[in-house]
């Protein structure tokens, strides 16, 4: 693969005229239209050369048909598409290339990128290898991988809180980086990949972002004895065999038997983070026979070191048995069903899979705060939530940071603090009733969030009711008392029961202190 080198001056101009041709989604989306960008994200580009046929060739058009459909143009076209950096600028610094017809290559993917936070709309330029629709082969094992569904699921679980130093562990193209930028003074970002983070290092000159600093190393190896506030990963996990024929990526294999890497990784993050850091990261996790996946991670923490200190939440939004994992991962390397190839990377993924008795594999987020110092973590949390909750478009991770901060404040709160607290309800929380036909009495109560994951909650009358009067004026013992009244049940029964259910709600913020 040709090396992308980052010359400043030549890198600002550039930008400068990605930004003088409009290339940003809405632009580039508009030239094709919705349905050409479904069918692109399909891996078919024929609806899009369709519509740019019927449009008057200019540097937008150029630029689209370059970096996002990967296909070449006239030299005269991108001489028009680079006039402030000139088209010999860049191909100096690796994005093209000239053909021996007199045509001007692609070498990279590059495609704008929107996103929201809490600080905002943003919008950034991003450079990762080509794939394989513009390949027309599958990937090479070098290959730096661009944005992808897991890449913004992970920016969207970054805790939107200001902190000093954050480490991006195995940074790629550098995208989880230049999100953590926003929230940090400074990012130590890692990868074993020169070429990542060459790439890495051009995106944040090409974006004008400032406070990277890039390391060439495997995992912790590049910060040895350095804490930081945060850590955010989307480390290489994917589950491959360790045999001759299959490829190893190095973008998301990380060279390890099995779920190998999430478990190094986890057991790792304790000796890297300050007293009270928090820890984001997306990883796999094997069920064996008898074993479910879920328990395997919980043991990883329990035997980690210092593993009192952490405040552990992981979350499981889907599981694969073994043909269809292996099926997507062959897929993601560009090898297409139905040759023969295919058919012997299965046969290699499904043999190991029924030599470690693997049942299934678990995908999801894990979220790892440390304790202040002489504390200890309270927050133990292994859960199952389906993928079709949560859908806040600024992603999840001011839902992470509240989360992290009831079960602090839950840890300070007994049964007794918790009665003589005032709580309230969240404000996007309504409630759903259901009757049979001509009953007065609900035959179904669930409370609903709307924010966050989207949680539905069961509930009998006499949890609705503690809910509808948490309004911030009466203590929890007071609202206990009066709907034992009123119902006329045991009170200390009734305190029992809602008190515990009063701490579900506020982990799941459903329920706010007052």
């Amino acid at each position: 693969m040709p090396t992308v080198t980052t010359d400043p001056v030549v890198v600002a101009a550039i930008a400068a005229d990605l930004d003088a041709a409009g290339f940003t989604v809405e632009r580039v989306d508009a030239l094709w239209g919705a349905e050409a960008a479904a069918s692109l994200h399909r891996g078919t580009r024929v609806a899009a050369l369709r519509a740019l046929a019927a449009r008057e060739t200019s540097p937008l058009t150029t630029l689209a048909t370059l970096f996002v459909l990967g296909l070449p143009v006239s030299r005269s076209d991108a001489e028009r598409a680079f006039p402030i950096a000139g088209l010999d600028g860049v191909l100096a610094v690796g994005l093209l290339r000239e053909g021996d017809d007199g045509r001007v290559f692609p070498t990279v993917d590059l495609r704008p990128y929107a996103f929201v936070d809490d600080l905002g709309a943003g919008s950034w330029w991003i450079v990762s290898d080509l794939g394989e629709l513009a390949l027309g082969t599958a990937l090479g094992e070098e290959h730096v991988l661009g944005i992808g569904g897991a890449s913004t699921t992970l920016s969207g679980l970054q805790v939107p809180v200001r902190v000093r130093r954050v480490l991006d562990l195995g940074t790629g193209c550098g995208i989880q980086a230049l999100h953590a930028r926003r929230f940090a003074d400074q990012v130590v970002a890692t990868d074993i990949s020169q070429r990542a983070l060459d790439i890495a290092r051009f995106n944040a000159v090409l974006n004008g972002v400032d406070g990277i600093e890039l390391r060439l190393g495997s995992l912790f190896e590049p910060v040895v004895g350095e804490r930081f506030d945060r850590i955010v990963s989307n480390p290489p996990f994917v589950i491959t065999p360790r045999r001759a024929g299959v490829p190893s990526y190095e973008y998301r294999d990380g060279g390890m038997v099995g779920d190998a890497l999430v478990e190094t990784v986890l057991r790792g993050l304790v000796d890297h983070l300050e007293p009270g850091g928090t820890a984001q990261l997306l990883g796999n996790w094997e069920y064996h026979w008898g074993v479910d996946g879920l328990d395997r991670v919980r043991s990883w923490f329990a035997d980690a070191p210092a593993a009192s200190e952490l405040d552990t939440w992981v979350v499981e939004r889907e599981r694969e048995d073994p043909p269809a994992y292996a099926e997507t991962w062959i897929r993601d390397g560009g090898t297409k069903p139905g040759t023969p190839e295919y058919d012997v990377l299965v046969d290699a993924w499904l043999d190991d899979f029924a030599a470690r008795r693997v049942t299934g594999v678990g995908f999801g987020y894990v979220v790892v705060r440390r304790a202040q110092p002489g504390g200890a973590g309270r927050l133990r949390r292994f859960e199952r939530v389906p993928e079709t909750l949560g859908s806040n478009p600024a992603g999840l991770g001011a839902t992470v940071a509240r989360v992290l901060d009831a079960a602090a404040w839950l840890g300070v709160h007994d049964d007794e603090a918790l009665a003589a607290a005032h709580l309230r309800v969240a404000g996007d929380v309504t409630e759903e009733r259901h009757y049979w036909p001509g009953n007065d009495d609900p035959t179904v109560i669930t409370l609903v969030q709307g924010g966050g994951f989207g949680r539905r909650v069961d509930a009998d009358t006499a949890l609705a009711a503690f809910v509808g009067a948490c309004d911030g004026e009466l203590s929890v013992a007071a609202i206990v008392g009066a709907i034992a009244q009123i119902t006329g049940v045991d009170e200390e029964a009734l305190r029992a029961d809602l008190l515990s259910r009063a701490r579900d709600l506020v982990l799941d913020g459903l329920l706010l202190p007052a």
